[in-house]
């Protein structure tokens, strides 16, 4: 599936709240949940830094939803993310039936550029969103964010 101009100003919010995450002390993740008719219905950024590995905004929008949104609402919208969802967020997401996911960087480049700035494995095996949920709708990477993403992750590691 491809990216359009609209997917890749969400993109750029995306990349914007993970500075804020990594501005904060938490890691460089940031992601919104985007309604059928565009309107943004959550944002959130990574809030780990506070000792809670699992407050990933990916998460945090699957949580929003179940509460929020009627199935049908959840299985129209969409996730925009700074990078790909992990396989605890894509789980989350699969269980809550919740729509397309769009990426500015996969699990593939965060696993490498994590070994090459030296930091440790994740703790969960590195899947791709479709390992974990096969038919998943996913676009991304999109490579003109990866050298920007790459730098918040480096920043982060610092």
């Amino acid at each position: 599936m491809s990216i359009d101009a609209r997917d890749r100003a969400y993109l750029d919010r995306c990349v914007a709240l993970a500075t804020e995450a990594v501005d904060a002390g938490d890691e460089a993740f940031g992601s919104l949940l985007v309604a059928a008719d565009g309107r943004v219905l959550f944002e959130d950024r990574n809030r780990v830094g506070g000792g809670d590995p699992t407050r990933h905004p990916e998460y945090a929008i699957v949580r929003w939803a179940a509460e929020h949104l009627s199935p049908d609402e959840r299985r129209t919208a969409t996730v925009y993310t700074s990078g790909e969802h992990c396989a605890m967020c894509a789980a989350a997401h699969g269980l809550v039936g919740l729509g397309r996911v769009v990426y500015a960087t996969s699990t593939a480049q965060l696993t490498q550029w994590m070994r090459e700035l030296g930091r440790p494995p994740m703790g969960i095996e590195p899947l791709p969103i479709t390992a974990v949920i096969p038919d998943a709708v996913v676009a991304g990477p999109v490579p003109e964010l990866a050298a920007a993403v790459r730098a918040l992750h480096a920043r982060a590691a610092g």
